[in-house]
């Protein structure tokens, strides 16, 4: 089967382009209502995204468009709103968010988003949901409060229901009630477009005048994009919420490329659909379009509605092309109330409180981090609260795992099987104390496990210490200043410190930093495939060392 499908496949994706396209043309809209920016931009993302993306990706279904996270991140961005030149500042953020993107697909770092925590994400977007509704608090009700950021704008609305339009909120809900029927019954796909269609007409007839629609906050042309060329004046301003926006749209495309396997049941390529999203930003952004990534919840609509291949992506992009040119005039005659009521709805369903359960039953941790991811979210710009919460995932990261660290002292049974003992305080005279090392070696850990070091004493002499390192691949510069450390400190008590199990990458570090030359080339034994050989071989030159130095007593 060729990319795009074959006779049988055609039909199937014709269907599931034409419900796809048919919902992007409000969803579109609200997408640009929510991002505080022209709806039209929004409309134009999904166009052009969906086209890109189907061209560009590794996965046959993703379908790529404005994402709810990602709008929110254009709405705490200031320079996108109001000034001059706006217009101009946000097509140039979809063109470098896409630059980010095409990189580190070009770069094959698809595997970045697991180093992104599920606290971090589960905080974020619960956050992102809460700040949708509370977002389109203002375009329900009709009330505009102009205090702080959007939870204390949303508190404000609330306390003042006699400023409200109780018109515009009564075809808010008409418009919610309309969708929970409608997607009972066989046009569930189309509930939210019939709604919204048909709460506007009805505003329409009844002239309600009182009652917002998108003429009133923007001027929504009937014409398909222009091209835009982007400011690169611009670019020092637009860095950071750009890679916030990379950051945040990868991670959902990465959760479309897991989640929905090719045709062919193999998943795609995390840096392939990196790349792709790269591209459909980019066009997205010389084309009047806001940011884009991938959306599971666009996804999951076009492969249920029986997409087959790629052409429905394709053919949902000609689709919107057309509603725009034939239906666009009539586009600004869409009640505000009703595409705020949706959004509502969709951040509503956003909302998992299961995952937010699951993650404060996991531990301290990960309960501190989602919690104060999810507050930022809220209080501050989005685009630093993404990066905020990453910084913070790493810094509790650290702490958790340098204090789980742990030394353990090995011995022989009296049936010859190895078992693990309390490391002794001190360091006994004439004896061959082996050490193994639990968990993570870094920076952080190092003195973590000094700490745990026997001390040397008085009685302390003619002794090896051996320290067990199989499976460490490399040390930090701090961990190996700990082994210098200690092994100048058995030295001044006639003792020596070997290392066991020690990887080619480490004994190039202990090489280059003099530490080799320190302990003696004798005291440092190379790993074997052999578990246990290195180690043996290690207390064997111990025994003898000991011994040597006995008889020169």
């Amino acid at each position: 089967m060729s990319r795009f499908g074959s006779r049988e496949t055609v039909a199937a994706d014709a269907r599931a382009g034409l419900t796809l396209g048919v919902v992007s043309v409000p969803d579109g809209l609200a997408s640009g209502l929510l991002a505080g920016v022209n709806p039209a931009y929004g409309l134009y993302a999904y166009l052009v995204g969906t086209a890109a993306g189907a061209l560009t990706t590794s996965s046959v279904y993703m379908t790529v468009n404005s994402t709810g996270a990602m709008a929110v991140i254009v709405a705490d961005v200031p320079i996108l709103h109001g000034g001059a030149g706006s217009a101009t500042a946000l097509f140039t953020l979809s063109v470098l968010t896409g630059v980010v993107m095409l990189a580190l697909g070009l770069l094959r770092l698809g595997v970045l988003v697991r180093f992104v925590p599920n606290a971090v994400l589960t905080g974020f977007i619960n956050a992102v949901a809460v700040s949708i509704v509370l977002g389109q608090v203002a375009n329900l009700t009709g009330y505009t409060s102009d205090v702080g950021n959007r939870v204390t704008r949303a508190v404000d609305t609330l306390v003042h229901p006699f400023a409200w339009n109780w018109s515009g909120v009564a075809v808010g809900v008409a418009t919610v009630a309309v969708i929970l029927l409608l997607e009972r019954t066989r046009i569930g796909p189309l509930a939210l477009v019939v709604a919204v269609v048909g709460a506007s007409v009805v505003v329409a007839v009844l002239g309600l005048d009182a009652v917002a629609t998108l003429d009133d906050v923007a001027d929504v042309p009937g014409t398909l994009p222009r091209p835009s060329l982007p400011d690169l004046a611009l670019l020092g301003d637009l860095l950071v919420p750009a890679l916030s926006l990379a950051l945040v749209g990868l991670v959902q495309g990465a959760g479309v490329s897991s989640s929905v396997p090719n045709p062919d049941g193999r998943y795609p390529d995390a840096s392939g659909d990196f790349r792709g999203q790269g591209v459909a930003n980019i066009a997205a952004g010389m084309l009047q379009g806001t940011p884009v990534g991938g959306s599971m919840s666009a996804t999951a609509l076009v492969t249920s509605a029986g997409a087959r291949t790629r052409l429905a992506q394709l053919i949902a992009a000609v689709v919107i092309a057309v509603l725009i040119v034939v239906v666009g005039p009539l586009l600004g005659s869409i009640a505000m109330p009703s595409l705020a009521a949706l959004l509502m709805l969709v951040g509503v369903r956003t909302f998992k409180l299961d995952n937010v359960l699951s993650v404060w039953r996991t531990g301290p941790t990960q309960a501190t981090t989602m919690s104060v991811t999810f507050v930022l979210t809220l209080i501050i710009p989005m685009q630093y609260a993404v990066l905020a919460g990453v910084g913070l995932s790493v810094v509790l990261y650290v702490a958790q795992q340098s204090s789980r660290v742990t030394l353990t002292s090995w011995a022989l049974d009296e049936r010859g099987r190895m078992i693990e003992e309390e490391v002794p305080r001190t360091v006994p005279a004439q004896t061959v104390l082996v050490l193994q090392p639990y968990g993570s070696l870094f920076f952080a850990a190092a003195p973590v496990l000094e700490d745990q070091l026997p001390r040397t004493a008085p009685t302390t002499r003619h002794s090896v210490v051996i320290l067990r390192l199989r499976g460490k691949q490399e040390l930090g510069s701090t961990f190996i200043s700990v082994v210098r450390r200690y092994a100048q400190d058995l030295a001044t008590h006639d003792s020596r410190l070997f290392l066991a199990g020690v990887s080619d990458g480490v004994r190039r570090q202990l090489d280059v930093t003099g530490t080799t030359a320190l302990l003696g080339r004798d005291a440092v034994h190379m790993a074997t495939p052999a578990l246990h050989e290195s180690l043996e071989i290690a207390v064997s030159a111990a025994e003898d060392w000991m011994a040597a130095s006995s008889e020169g007593l």
